[in-house]
């Protein structure tokens, strides 16, 4: 099994040796093979995050506790 990084930039997403333009502002949410990609936790989600933006996360984590920030 090969070891690859995911990574997002400014304005691309790199993945192994490949690179494409990012599909989202910041990259919250950004999709791959069926897939939703979370900087914050820096792993693939099954379903949409429901925040907006990185900052709206972190206000709800802020305001919640990290406990339920990560549902």
């Amino acid at each position: 099994m090969a070891i690859w990084k995911f990574t997002v930039n400014d304005k691309d997403v790199s993945y192994g040796a490949r690179n494409r333009r990012l599909l989202t502002p910041k990259g919250c949410n950004e999709p791959f093979k069926e897939r939703y990609w979370c900087p914050k936790k820096k792993w693939f989600g099954m379903e949409v995050c429901p925040f907006i933006n990185r900052r709206e996360c972190e206000n709800f984590a802020q305001m919640s506790g990290e406990k339920f920030a990560s549902l």
